[in-house]
């Protein structure tokens, strides 16, 4: 692999998570990311917290940042409105409170060195589960597409501004979340009746809408889907810094295209770490829980003296669905996993 690897607000052996955290309080939520994180070199990021209900969930949360468009919530899911109303208003409060959380606990800790990862939905995943005002999804219409990814573009913009107002001095990561992705590509969407599917979109074209919505951002931009088969080699040609997996979902297949993106210059954010707590049984040792990111670097033959420069560490997912105590144990092992690839990366 090259020796040359792009510079990264975060430092070799690092970790972070995945966003969503438990429970439904911002401040309680803010204070266990950035005290998990806190050491220089490691990632932390804005939580999010679905558990508070709709607006507070994946699509909600990001359908709130659009510009200039609107939704509201239907029994079968998030709408497209005229207009903001309720739901979209909530979708923004929620939003608002976990800022004004991460604000308050990264006061002091700004500066040279400092960072903050922040997600939204990605284009593709958001066209697969927001509807148009006749209840299919927007991926059915290539110019409803277009206009999503447009508002998406301009509300990503506005709240990057925002945390940088906020968070003066840090250098911001922003995480696209895609888990829709792999079915979009695969015409696996199904419609609203259940009985057919949406035609698959062509892939470059959805490699050209992720490179024109990851230009938005003048910082690293990472992928992340936790779905089996996450579109690697796509990814890397739409020009990512970062493509974050459930590294216990791949498979030698895959090993190829893996293998490339790293020798690019991507770094690959690896989930090893179980996103609930595993029953029945402890957490493997952190040496143990990265042991399959070893044998894959030994498998694509890549120099184990940068392991730990071209692997970040996370959990496989996001966290909402663990109780407190585990999510902050699962972000700790995290953060030792890390450390054991720099210290024993044979």
């Amino acid at each position: 692999m090259s020796e040359k690897r792009k510079q990264t607000p975060w430092g070799p052996a690092a970790a972070t998570g995945l966003g969503s955290m438990p429970g439904t309080d911002a401040r309680e939520a803010a204070r266990t990311v950035t005290g998990s994180l806190e050491t220089p070199g490691h990632l932390p990021y804005l939580p999010e917290l679905p558990a508070r209900g709709p607006g507070a969930d994946m699509l909600g949360r990001t359908a709130g940042m659009l510009a200039e468009m609107y939704v509201h919530l239907e029994p079968s899911g998030w709408r497209i409105s005229d207009r903001p109303g309720r739901d979209t208003r909530r979708a923004r409060a929620w939003l608002g409170e976990d800022l004004d959380a991460v604000e308050e606990f990264t006061q002091g800790a700004t500066g040279e060195g400092a960072c903050l990862k922040v997600s939204a939905v990605g284009p593709w995943t958001l066209a697969a589960g927001l509807e148009r005002r006749n209840g299919e999804a927007m991926l059915g219409d290539p110019g409803a597409c277009r206009d999503l990814a447009a508002s998406l573009a301009e509300g990503l913009r506005a709240h990057l501004a925002d945390l940088r107002r906020r968070v003066p001095g840090a250098a911001l990561v922003l995480q696209l979340d895609e888990p829709s992705l792999t079915a979009v590509l695969q015409g696996s969407v199904r419609t609203a009746s259940g009985y057919r599917t949406y035609s698959a979109v062509d892939r470059a074209v959805a490699e050209g809408v992720l490179r024109d919505l990851a230009a938005v951002h003048d910082g690293p931009v990472i992928v992340h889907s936790c779905a089996p088969r996450v579109p690697v080699a796509l990814l890397r040609r739409a020009g990512v810094d970062g493509i974050s997996l459930d590294a216990t979902l791949l498979t030698e297949s895959e090993d190829e295209a893996i293998g490339e993106a790293v020798e690019g210059g991507v770094t690959l954010f690896a989930g090893v770490v179980p996103s609930t707590e595993p029953e029945g049984r402890a957490l493997s040792d952190p040496a143990g829980s990265v042991g399959g990111v070893r044998s894959l670097w030994r498998r694509l033959g890549l120099s184990p003296g940068l392991l730990a420069e071209s692997v970040v560490v996370t959990p496989t997912c996001g966290l909402a669905g663990a109780s407190p105590a585990y999510a902050r144990r699962a972000l700790a092992h995290c953060v030792q996993a890390a450390r054991s690839l720099a210290d024993n990366p044979q």
